[in-house]
């Protein structure tokens, strides 16, 4: 995989993706950021482009406000922030999500009728976790919360301070990516976006953005690094918290499920940065390793878990960063 030189005339242009991943996902992220800018020396902020799905948006448009890795990391510690987009705001990190188990959803049939007759109009081309999302029932959680972080940290009636941020989301009538942000994806806040890529199918409420509702961005794809096909990025680093090129071995059947699924997001995941790098750029993607997912469990909401994934975070992937193997791979643990 050959590394890409910007087109003559033209500085080189860079992409940040943060990928789907529960609350688990997200302090594991901020450690592999906290990480890359250390080891590496990148501004994480200053990508040119950044895209963010469920998780991955959430920390996305905190970076994209202003918000460092380093505030990232010690807000998750509860160390008092007081420079910068979060300082003063409190979070709590054990409920604010609704805890590490979904709430009673609605009992009335598949969530998504429209979805299921998209799916069969199309002929089953629609990815598999967009058709299972539709016979889900509906969730009942609220990401309201979220709503209010991002809202705290965005200036009034701006999308965003950045100059390229892209959240997605999945469209629950039609099962269409959205990625809002982008110039064809319907007009919204960047709370709502947000919250509509966060939004579970099952877990929580499906949000309403321009009279449609919306679900979370991982139900068809856990990172979505193809929206960047035809960008002309030169440069891209993708941090997917559902990506994995090893594995433990867990005694819980529900976590060797989850491994299991990890191996087809993974396998996603590739094919997408095939066709990025087709076009020229250079990927490194980096996702959780042995130790990493032995910190973590099966339960990527599990909240009492999130301080030592994210402090085994930091040491993985300070080491991953720094192997060498991340150019174009690299994986911790």
């Amino acid at each position: 995989m050959a590394e890409s030189l910007p087109q003559a005339g033209r500085s080189k242009r860079t992409a940040l993706v943060l990928g789907g991943g529960g609350v688990l996902g997200a302090a594991w992220m901020v450690g592999a950021l906290c990480a890359l800018e250390e080891v590496r020396g990148v501004d994480v902020g200053d990508m040119d482009v950044i895209v963010g799905t469920s998780a991955g948006s959430v920390i996305g448009a905190l970076l994209a406000a202003g918000v460092t890795p380093q505030q990232l990391r010690a807000h998750q510690d509860g160390e008092p922030i007081t420079e910068g987009p979060l300082a003063g705001y409190s979070w709590d990190y054990e409920s604010a999500t609704g805890g590490p188990r979904p709430s009673m959803p609605r009992l009335r049939g598949p969530g998504s009728l429209k979805l299921l007759g998209a799916s069969l109009r199309q002929g089953f081309r629609l990815p598999p976790t967009a058709v299972l999302s539709a016979f889900l029932p509906v969730g009942t959680g609220s990401l309201d919360r979220v709503g209010h972080l991002i809202d705290a940290i965005t200036p009034m009636d701006e999308w965003s301070p950045h100059r390229d941020l892209r959240i997605v989301a999945m469209d629950y009538d039609e099962g269409r990516r959205t990625v809002f942000g982008d110039s064809q994806a319907p007009p919204a806040s960047l709370s709502q976006a947000v919250m509509a890529s966060c939004a579970i199918p099952g877990w929580f409420e499906p949000v309403i953005i321009d009279g449609r509702p919306y679900v979370d961005g991982g139900a068809w794809s856990a990172t979505s690094v193809d929206v960047l096909v035809d960008d002309a990025v030169d440069e891209v680093f993708v941090v997917a918290p559902m990506v994995s090129f090893s594995t433990d071995d867990p005694d819980g059947l529900f976590t060797r499920l989850e491994r299991q699924w990890r191996r087809r997001v993974t396998q996603r995941c590739l094919d997408e940065i095939d066709a990025v790098e087709s076009q020229g750029a250079q990927v490194h993607v980096l996702g959780p390793g042995e130790e990493d997912l032995a910190s973590m469990g099966g339960n990527i909401m599990e909240t009492s878990r999130r301080l030592q994934v994210l402090q085994t975070s930091l040491q993985t992937s300070r080491r991953a960063w720094d192997s060498g193997a991340s150019g174009p791979l690299a994986s911790t643990g």
